[in-house]
């Protein structure tokens, strides 16, 4: 399938989804939605067992084209929540949701919208010179695509108010440190050590990723007893796949599982 503003591929289990708008800083506008949503519905179809997230040219995502969020002839204003609604909401959910892991490469500036999505995959790796950024209050705006919600329980209420009302630029280097992604990398090996990852996560056992992924997720609206419940039903499910009986085996004979995601 053709797309115009993204690239989409899936090789050797591996989903590569790349926004592709470098002169716009891939920014997101209503074509481009389109086609990470129709992108995404493939994923699974496709036999991807890991996605990755990233964006082309020097930026992961700038957020919104705010070139589209202009004003009607007649002076009206652009609802934005219907945006929200209609494109951020369902994306940051289908990213939360998807039954395998979502790696999210920031290669530039995540700013906006941009940087939201970013923490709504699973794993971000940002290279050394990338940077985010929530600019929302520069526009008189709240963070959107998840942000209030994320950002407070990965770096707590100080900063994330801090981050959310200065809308400061802040270091890859600095996320790492204070637990707002999993790992900033070199320039020089950022796309290697995606690779490296993509690949092994391609090869792990991706029904045990994904319940492992949703019982994490979904822990905070739960007590503990309740989540003790959640641990006990998924891993009598798990119990019965055919990569658990893979991973005793191989861990008896002493030998590298080679598991299915079945």
């Amino acid at each position: 399938m053709p797309y115009a503003h993204i690239e989409f591929g899936v090789e050797r289990r591996i989903a590569r989804l790349t926004l592709n708008r470098p002169d716009k800083l891939n920014s997101f506008n209503a074509t481009m939605h389109a086609e990470v949503r129709a992108a995404l519905s493939r994923v699974q179809p496709e036999g991807a067992r890991v996605l990755v997230l990233s964006g082309a040219g020097r930026a992961f995502c700038a957020g919104q084209d705010l070139g589209e969020r202009t004003g009607g002839p007649d002076g009206s204003r652009p609802d934005l929540g219907e945006s929200i609604e209609r494109d951020y909401k369902p994306l940051a959910l289908a990213l939360r949701r998807l039954p395998l892991p979502v790696i999210a490469a920031v290669n530039g500036v995540a700013a906006g919208a941009g940087a939201n999505i970013a923490l709504a995959c699973d794993l971000v790796i940002a290279a050394r010179s990338a940077s985010f950024i929530q600019s929302f209050s520069k526009l008189g705006l709240v963070p959107d695509a998840g942000g209030t919600w994320q950002l407070p329980r990965l770096v707590g209420q100080a900063r994330a108010l801090g981050l959310a009302l200065l809308g400061e630029r802040l270091s890859a280097g600095q996320a790492q440190d204070w637990g707002l992604i999993w790992r900033c990398v070199d320039d020089e090996v950022f796309r290697e050590t995606v690779d490296e990852l993509a690949t092994q996560l391609a090869a792990a056992p991706t029904r045990g990723l994904a319940r492992t992924k949703q019982a994490i997720c979904e822990s905070w609206g739960r007590p503990f007893e309740a989540q003790l419940d959640q641990e006990r039903d998924f891993q009598s499910e798990l119990g019965r796949t055919d990569d658990f009986a893979e991973g005793v085996a191989a861990f008896i004979a002493k030998r590298a599982p080679v598991f299915t995601g079945r």
